[in-house]
């Protein structure tokens, strides 16, 4: 007991809204559920665990974070919670460092029953919509701050996975986990082809149809991860965990699930890290970034990337650096930074030349190709002219040049450039042109699950009123009424291109 009020647990108490005494009659209830008929708590228990930062013994910690993701429909964990026995909520560690709020970094013997917990809890709610309502997103800042120092120390590749009968590491909230046993190179080799089959999906129809999937399949690798494999199938293993917590959260952030996304990225970086591989980890912030510039927070999108840059290390190849520039580019694009930004993209464009595929091919990047390249090009000109019109010329160049070499069946990528084409078009002020590429667009978005896409059709929307009176823009704009998607939240039309 730490004497201390457990802050995380009091501020999920409010929300739920329930008192003591019917927070200990739950407990009970679910406890018998999960099949612990022994339990019994009380009011002046549940006093304890809030007020003076009393941790329950197992399995209370999980009943408690059954019972608040079904009231608050969204995925509350053991951590979030502060439940977590040598991470108590508010309490300073023993190198003076105050535990971050949403237990950021957790210790690295966490990885993995955080990962198995997290997609346990997002699997059992079966709710498509509801994963992440009401929950918050950490800032950049406050994200970056938090894993700087963790993300620039390269742990030693332990057999990694946890003991089996740490009780941290028992089933989530009742659900059956993976039986962990051992597996072989063959094993792993499919799952690996499997994150190609999630990752070509999801650029083809969105994230929509297969996230709970992918999170089904992270989940399972959770499990195979608490046990203890030969270094090599271990650092593969958790290479596994990572492209899928990455395609996860990517997926999660592609249907508005946003709070749900970072917790993600998160995981992945966590997970690229233990497996040795920190340029992963910095892939994975700087999907966070991105996340962040589509939700209208460039300058925590910036604080992101630095980190992703930084604490990517000396390992990064070309390529990558180019596309984290890109990212950067758009943030600063965002910001009305043309000057930064033109510099910016000018150094992604070099880097990108640079590569002549010297160094082992990295299996995440084989999708930021030439197109990837003047996609992102063509964003950050589109955003950018928002603020200085003169900019809408280069992104109808980019994307131009985009949609030329668009082959390959990522018809998420296609609809986005579009677009872009399409917005750029109207601050140009040629309606016709805009009239053509909005109208392929929205042609194809029927048949994708992405939210995103419909969130950046929205800004386009926001283009035509200065055009309303004429015949084909008029019609375009009654087709985006009635095709458009009822906003979810007060945020749905905030969504920044």
């Amino acid at each position: 007991m730490s004497g201390r009020p457990n802050t995380r647990l009091s501020d999920l108490f409010g929300l739920a809204g329930w008192s003591k005494g019917e927070l200990a009659r739950l407990v009970n209830r679910q406890a018998a559920a999960m099949g612990h008929p022994q339990l019994a708590t009380d009011t002046s228990r549940v006093r304890r665990w809030i007020d003076m930062g009393e941790i329950p013994r197992d399995p209370v910690p999980r009943v408690l974070a059954a019972l608040f993701t079904e009231r608050l429909g969204r995925v509350v964990t053991i951590e979030d919670l502060g439940l977590v026995r040598h991470g108590r909520a508010g309490k300073r560690q023993g190198d003076g460092i105050e535990e971050h709020p949403d237990g950021v970094p957790w210790a690295p013997e966490r990885t993995a029953a955080v990962l198995t917990e997290f997609t346990g809890m997002d699997l059992m709610l079966n709710r498509r919509g509801l994963v992440g309502a009401g929950a918050a997103l950490a800032a950049g800042s406050t994200l970056s701050s938090a894993m700087h120092d963790w993300l620039h120390t390269d742990p030693v590749l332990r057999a990694d996975g946890p003991a089996l009968d740490d009780p941290l590491h028992a089933d989530p909230a009742g659900l059956d986990r993976y039986e962990a046993a051992p597996i072989g190179s063959e094993e792993v080799a499919e799952l690996e082809r499997s994150v190609e089959v999630f990752r070509a999906w999801d650029a083809a129809r969105g994230g929509g149809l297969q996230r709970k999937a992918v999170v089904g399949q992270l989940n399972e690798v959770g499990g195979m991860l608490a046990y203890r494999h030969p270094p090599h199938l271990q650092r593969r293993l958790w290479g596994v965990a990572a492209n899928l917590a990455v395609l996860a959260g990517w997926m999660s952030h592609d249907v508005g699930l946003e709070p749900t996304a970072q917790k993600y990225f998160v995981i992945a970086a966590h997970a690229a890290r233990e497996g040795g591989d920190r340029p992963r980890a910095g892939e994975a912030l700087s999907r966070a970034a991105r996340q962040m510039v589509h939700l209208g927070r460039p300058g925590e999108a910036l604080d992101l990337m630095k980190l992703a840059q930084s604490g990517g290390g000396e390992r990064l190849q070309p390529r990558t650096k180019a596309m984290f520039h890109t990212i950067e580019a758009w943030a600063q694009a965002a910001m009305g930074k043309g000057q930064a930004m033109r510099r910016t993209l000018g150094q992604a464009e070099d880097l990108f030349v640079a590569d002549r595929g010297d160094g082992e091919p990295l299996d995440w990047m084989q999708t930021f190709k030439a197109e990837d390249l003047y996609g992102m090009q063509a964003l950050a000109y589109r955003t950018l002219a928002e603020f200085d019109p003169d900019a809408a010329v280069h992104a109808q160049h980019f994307a131009d040049r985009a949609l030329a070499l668009r082959v390959d069946g990522r018809e998420r990528s296609k609809i986005f450039d579009h677009l872009s084409m399409a917005s750029a078009c109207f601050i140009a002020d040629d309606p016709e042109q805009a009239d053509r590429y909005a109208r392929l667009a929205l042609m194809s978005m029927g048949a994708n699950s992405s939210r995103r896409t419909w969130d950046r059709l929205r800004q386009m929307y926001r283009l035509t009123a200065e055009y309303a009176g004429y015949p084909k823009i008029h019609e375009l704009r009654e087709e985006i009424r009635l095709a458009l998607p009822k906003p979810r939240s007060k945020g749905a039309n905030s969504a920044q291109a």
